[in-house]
């Protein structure tokens, strides 16, 4: 892949990941996908730094040590109160360089006076520097996740000399409004193929795979148009639709 000029290179690692599959989600008990989806690296570099001016956009993904997965007996609480027994399977000792690289929010023309790429990619490469501008986890809030900048490729990685892996259909993302410009919730999916250790990402307007979700209006200014009123708000959550 061609390397962006306002692209950044970190490893994360951390001793457990839960990347969960939506579809275990039905039983109660979570299981985590072998590999991150685009969406998990995305909120783990908005950890490292964002700002509502600028969206990350997901290159490439390094995965440096093997896939194990683990099962926990947790104890999750009810939405009737009290606890229940559930196992959830997490990935262990999980590690990755990851390559990302940020573009400005046209649906947010009124931050326009910050579209400075200079500005925002010496920040951006400071904060993977310190860790991290906020938690950084990975998938669930306790798997806690470490952040450092690495050169992407460098090292020996389990999976350097494997041809081919296939993950079958999996979440790439989600479509948020206030990155789209369309008033819709959307969930996308894709078919990730891992060559040598590394997946590359299609951008979220390649997955052909798109599920709407709801309507959902952008709670932000767009175009210097104001905000939605409270009234048409609260109009749409009567009506199930928030």
């Amino acid at each position: 892949m061609t390397k962006v000029r306002n692209q950044i290179e970190f490893e994360v690692c951390g001793n457990y990941a839960l990347f969960t599959d939506p579809l275990s989600k039905l039983g109660g008990e979570k299981l985590t996908t072998q590999i991150p989806s685009y969406q998990a690296l995305k909120g783990i570099v908005e950890s490292i730094y964002w700002k509502p001016s600028i969206t990350w956009f997901i290159d490439e993904l390094r995965v440096i040590n093997p896939i194990r997965m683990e099962s926990k007996g947790v104890r999750p609480i009810e939405m009737s109160g009290g606890n229940t027994l559930a196992y959830y399977s997490y990935l262990r000792d999980v590690r990755y360089q990851v390559r990302a690289h940020f573009e400005f929010n046209e649906n947010r023309l009124d931050l326009s006076a910050d579209f400075n790429e200079h500005k925002h990619h010496n920040i951006a490469k400071r904060c993977v520097i310190a860790g991290g501008r906020r938690d950084v986890f990975l998938g669930a809030r306790e798997c806690q996740a470490y952040v450092e900048p690495c050169v992407f490729g460098e090292g020996k990685g389990f999976y350097d000399e494997i041809d081919e892996m296939h993950f079958g259909t999996m979440v790439h993302g989600i479509n948020y409004p206030d990155e789209t410009g369309k008033d819709m919730l959307e969930t996308r999916l894709w078919q990730p193929i891992m060559e040598k250790g590394i997946v590359e990402f299609i951008r979220p307007e390649e997955c052909k795979l798109v599920r709407p979700l709801h309507k959902m209006s952008p709670k932000s200014f767009i175009l210097g148009e104001s905000m939605q009123s409270v009234d048409d708000l609260n109009k749409e959550m009567e009506g199930g639709a928030i």
